[in-house]
């Protein structure tokens, strides 16, 4: 009996086993098999979109206009010679700065030019219109000399050569005997050696009392201790060139010129070697 019980037992056993495997071995295989593959379906090519092409903007820049060319540069010679003026022939006598230099440190005191004095441009027939002319001055007897070396041509430095007036404002005048077209002025005080001359003061008037048509066209008093006021020319060293006073652009016209000096770096005296006077008698 009871080895019955055990084989009915048995084969409920073993009818659960095979149910069970039947269960289980289609899952196995089905979780072994492998994978289909993937299959890469076609890709439709992607047409790219249309860029939106901005129509070009054509900018218009400004040219700069083109520079104007420079004039060329004419020296003054040139420029004057074709506005029809022409050198004028000085003659200037022998450097002759002989002795120890003085101090001529003064106030408003001009650089020398150091090289020659450039040409001196006037109209065309211009001379020396003092040469023999007469001359007076406010020191009627002179401590050296005639007043009438003044524009007697000899522009040497030398003894004998100059005139040498009195201390103070002195002055001297010179009579061009008609109304006269005046150009340049040129002074040469003493060239010996180097001095500056004090409130050198030059006018022009149609009379010899200057009274009528007085013009100054040069003027270095600086403190105006000549009286004929303050000026703003500058002072100057004694050269054998001479100190040249240009009034061609003044349109100057006169018959007298009178030259004024305070005494000198030297000594408080006033000295003249020879006055010219450039320009052309009024036509």
């Amino acid at each position: 009996m009871v080895n019955e019980d055990f084989g009915a037992i048995v084969k409920v056993c073993v009818c659960a086993v095979f149910a069970l495997s039947l269960c289980v071995v289609p899952s196995c295989k089905k979780s072994s098999e492998p994978a289909p593959p993937q299959v890469n379906e076609p890709t439709t090519p992607q047409t790219p979109a249309p860029s939106i092409v901005e129509p070009a903007v054509e900018t218009t820049v400004s040219e700069a206009p083109a520079p104007t060319p420079a004039e060329p540069k004419v020296s003054p010679a040139l420029a004057a010679t074709a506005e029809g003026l022409v050198p004028v022939e000085i003659e200037l006598p022998r450097p002759m700065f002989v002795g120890t230099p003085t101090d001529t440190r003064v106030p408003n005191l001009e650089k020398p030019l150091g090289k020659p004095r450039p040409p001196f441009l006037a109209p065309p027939g211009t001379k020396n219109l003092a040469a023999g002319k007469p001359v007076s001055g406010s020191d009627e007897e002179p401590i050296i000399g005639e007043i009438e070396m003044i524009t007697d041509g000899d522009l040497e430095a030398a003894d004998g050569s100059y005139v040498e007036l009195g201390p103070f404002v002195q002055y001297v005048t010179i009579d061009l005997g008609a109304p006269c077209n005046i150009y340049a002025i040129l002074a040469w005080h003493y060239h010996k050696e180097a001095r500056v001359y004090f409130d050198v003061v030059a006018r022009v008037a149609d009379d010899p009392d200057f009274i009528t048509n007085v013009k100054t066209v040069f003027n270095n008093d600086i403190d105006n201790s000549a009286g004929l006021g303050v000026g703003k020319d500058m002072h100057y060293v004694e050269t054998n060139e001479g100190k040249l006073i240009d009034v061609l652009s003044q349109d100057v016209k006169a018959r007298y010129v009178r030259l004024y000096s305070n005494g000198n770096t030297s000594n408080d005296l006033n000295h003249y070697i020879e006055v010219a006077v450039y320009g052309k008698p009024v036509e």
